[in-house]
């Protein structure tokens, strides 16, 4: 499995970083973990094929993580001229936010006819969801965004990917990140305890029972972005490359 960080960023793009937007390729799946409004930029930049992805994963509907499945339906329709069916998955509401989305930033483009079949997914927690070759888990996290937020447990070809999207600490993310291959895992601050996010202190304390087998920190303020080099722990950057 193959994981690039096409954003590893913020809502405000703290260190002139992109949109949250992991890129997952393995030998039964290509995919993103989150869209967020800057990815069709990151994508371009990185040279990913978008019509090789067969299926988006959202963790929640905030802008910073969805709020680029606008762009990409739509340079699917009129730029990549994409024929193979589009999978997007994620939280209870998302078809009707991503509606809403695509309605604001471009009235009528939901009406158009499009080349290919688009399939809205929501999924329920904490139930195993099989989609294009992978399985997926989600648990509910606390993050005020209008829609249950997810952190995502994603297996495939024999590796486990736990995403913890955008969360304050709850039980259930220690449940979906225990003894994955890889956690990325958002630290937002250094030690600045903060509502509906996690600062890397918090989050270190619960690692040990936690046991992920790597741990890569993301979405970092610049508080944190100052204080990442000495944490003893990887950290996302736009354009990193891993393989589990």
């Amino acid at each position: 499995m193959e994981i690039q960080f096409l954003g590893s960023g913020d809502a405000f793009g703290s260190g002139g970083r992109f949109n949250t937007c992991i890129h997952v390729r393995s030998a039964s799946a290509t995919f993103l973990v989150d869209c967020g409004a800057s990815s069709m930029v990151a994508i371009r930049k990185f040279a990913v094929e978008p019509n090789a992805i067969r299926t988006i994963l959202i963790t929640h509907l905030h802008g910073d993580h969805f709020g680029g499945l606008p762009f990409f339906i739509l340079d699917a329709q009129l730029v990549s001229r994409r024929t193979a069916p589009l999978t997007i998955a994620g939280p209870p509401g998302l078809e009707a936010r991503l509606t809403q989305a695509m309605e604001n930033f471009f009235p009528g483009s939901t009406a158009v006819q499009r080349r290919f079949d688009l399939d809205i997914r929501e999924l329920a927690p904490r139930l195993a969801h099989e989609i294009n070759g992978i399985a997926v888990t989600p648990y509910v996290v606390r993050h005020a965004c209008g829609a249950p937020p997810f952190a995502l447990r994603i297996h495939v070809d024999g590796k486990t990917l736990c995403y913890s999207g955008d969360t304050e600490w709850v039980d259930d993310l220690a449940d979906a990140a225990r003894g994955a291959d890889l956690f990325v895992a958002e630290a937002y601050f250094h030690d600045k305890p903060v509502k509906f996010h996690l600062d890397f202190t918090t989050l270190a304390g619960h690692l040990p029972a936690v046991g992920a087998k790597r741990v890569i920190l993301t979405h970092m303020s610049g508080d944190m972005l100052a204080h990442v080099a000495r944490t003893g722990y990887e950290a996302a950057a736009d354009g990193l490359t891993v393989t589990l």
